[in-house]
C-alpha cells in the first residue's frame, strides 16, 4: 500500500512539471525599479512568437550586471512569464 501511494505521488509530481523553453534575445532596456528586462527576442517555438516585451526576472541581482544591447539567453516555462537563469552570451556583451 505504501509503495502504491509513493508511486502515485511521484507520478503526480512528474505530471505537473512545466515545459521549459530557451529564449534568446537582445536587451533593449533594464529597469531595476520594476525588476524587469525589456527583451527583443526571436520566436520561441511552442511558447511565444518573436516580439519585444518587458519580463520579470527570477533573480533581481542580475539586473545590476546586464546592460541594454547585451545578447542574453534565459529559460522560460509554460504558463510563466518570468525569465529564469538569465545569462549574457559570451563574446556578445556590449562594449563600453
Amino acid at each position: 500500500m505504501l509503495v502504491t501511494c509513493l508511486a502515485v505521488t511521484a507520478f503526480a509530481q512528474q505530471g505537473t512539471k512545466k515545459k521549459e523553453f530557451t529564449l534568446r534575445g537582445k536587451v533593449e532596456a533594464v529597469n531595476v525599479t520594476s525588476g524587469t528586462l525589456t527583451v527583443n527576442h526571436g520566436n520561441v517555438q511552442g511558447w511565444m512568437d518573436a516580439m519585444t516585451m518587458a519580463y520579470q526576472v527570477d533573480k533581481p541581482k542580475v539586473l545590476k550586471t546586464i546592460k541594454a544591447g547585451d545578447q542574453i539567453r534565459a529559460m522560460v516555462y509554460d504558463g510563466d512569464m518570468k525569465l529564469h537563469n538569465v545569462q549574457v552570451l559570451p563574446g556578445e556583451k556590449t562594449k563600453k
